[in-house]
């Protein structure tokens, strides 16, 4: 009797263990391990808004040096992206073919070279037959070309939406995410359809980030009459579509214009702050190679990009909306907010806010009223005062305040 015990005890402590180890060494779902290649909103470098078509291997590299000695980098920086125009043809085999021209060490080389850095190299494609520029598209050859980037040493795929010839969306993009998912390196796929098909109903689990509006134009707030959208476009389209953002599905807001001449110091601060709190990902557009200290400020301000970067990956809400005033809050690791207030007229806002009369929208882990949280600029990266007494500042045109709330003496 006494060993029929002894064996009952030694079944159940290994069956406690077994699952115990089980329960403690799984290995994550496929799908969680394709959301964490972009756990947090990517941040690179990308061709096209200042260089279009004029792209070459001498000029990515020296982006990539740039990205580096800027100090973009250590703030973050990881992709570097080539846009349209790389590609020129496919040989007899079907492969894509890069400009030998502009290209004449071929796509390994360069990324050897930017992993040399300690850098990321993305590539462009399109879901059509043609690229935009009118190069060959991926259409039909989705697997061969995600091969072929694996091969070369690829880390991050922008596939556009040109020459789609009616094709259904989010069947073209989950070819592509297939392949990807089969071409046996990690690849981040960049959704770019414009938001035509809104894509953050299906993209999760297919891309990794999809833009929401067409392109981007270096502009606070312009009317075009030949396409394009501007800054505050863009954050109007990206207020409602919180509930889709999180680690490994972002909502792209597109390239950021910073350091490109189209607007103010003020309102590059603005461009900057709201796609940080809107947790879109942050690529930049500009010359990296001639950056002024301006510029350079903006892109490695660490405080905020921080609130980017954040872990919990919710995107901001717009919880007050006064017209050309609004109030935007998100929640942060730590029990901690991002609020920017953002001052969308060409008037001076003369700021007076009562936390302790306000409710955050919905920031449970943060009673503002229960207790006292001490309130950090941080563009300025000091602390202005604390949610006991009233924020009294003065707002440029298309300014904003950007701040974070933080327990007192937690």
């Amino acid at each position: 009797m006494k060993s029929n015990l002894v064996i009952i005890i030694h079944i159940f402590i290994c069956s406690f263990f077994a699952s115990h180890l089980q329960a403690s060494d799984r290995v994550d779902s496929p799908e969680e391990d394709f959301l964490s290649l972009a756990a947090t909103p990517p941040m690179g470098w990308n061709s096209w808004n200042k260089f279009g078509c004029n792209v070459n291997e001498d000029l990515i590299k020296e982006m990539a040096d740039a990205m580096v000695s800027s100090g973009m980098k250590d703030a973050g920086y990881t992709y570097i992206v080539i846009d349209d125009c790389w590609q020129v043809d496919r040989d007899q085999d079907g492969f894509i073919v890069p400009d030998p021209e502009h290209f004449p060490s071929g796509i390994k080389a360069l990324a050897d070279y930017i992993h040399g850095k300690g850098l990321k190299l993305g590539i462009y494609s399109c879901a059509g037959s043609l690229t935009c520029q009118a190069r060959p598209g991926s259409r039909g050859h989705e697997f061969q070309d995600a091969r072929q980037y694996a091969e070369w040493g690829v880390d991050f795929l922008k596939y556009d939406w040109c020459y789609n010839e009616g094709r259904n969306a989010e069947a073209a993009y989950k070819i592509m995410s297939d392949a990807l998912k089969a071409c046996g390196r990690p690849i981040v796929l960049s959704i770019c359809e414009w938001g035509e098909n809104e894509p953050w109903k299906w993209g999760k689990g297919v891309g990794h980030m999809w833009r929401v509006t067409p392109d981007i134009r270096d502009c606070f707030d312009c009317l075009f009459d030949w396409g394009g959208v501007v800054v505050l476009n863009i954050i109007d389209v990206m207020a409602d579509l919180y509930p889709y953002a999180g680690p490994g599905h972002w909502n792209d807001a597109e390239m950021l214009e910073v350091g490109n001449g189209g607007m103010s110091k003020d309102e590059y601060i603005s461009h900057f702050s709201m796609w940080s709190m809107l947790a879109a990902p942050l690529m930049a557009g500009n010359d990296l190679r001639k950056m002024d200290q301006e510029t350079i400020e903006i892109l490695t301000n660490k405080e905020v990009i921080a609130v980017n970067q954040d872990k919990l990956g919710k995107q901001a809400v717009r919880f007050m909306d006064m017209g050309d005033h609004e109030i935007w809050a998100k929640p942060l690791s730590d029990a901690e907010i991002a609020v920017c207030f953002l001052n969308r007229s060409l008037q001076e806002w003369n700021l007076d806010y009562d936390w302790k009369k306000q409710t955050m929208y919905f920031a449970r882990d943060i009673n503002i009223h229960k207790y006292e949280y001490d309130i950090r600029d941080l563009w300025k990266h000091k602390q202005i005062g604390t949610t006991g007494r009233n924020t009294k500042t003065t707002i440029p045109p298309h300014g904003c305040l950007m701040v974070k709330l933080s327990k007192k003496n937690k």
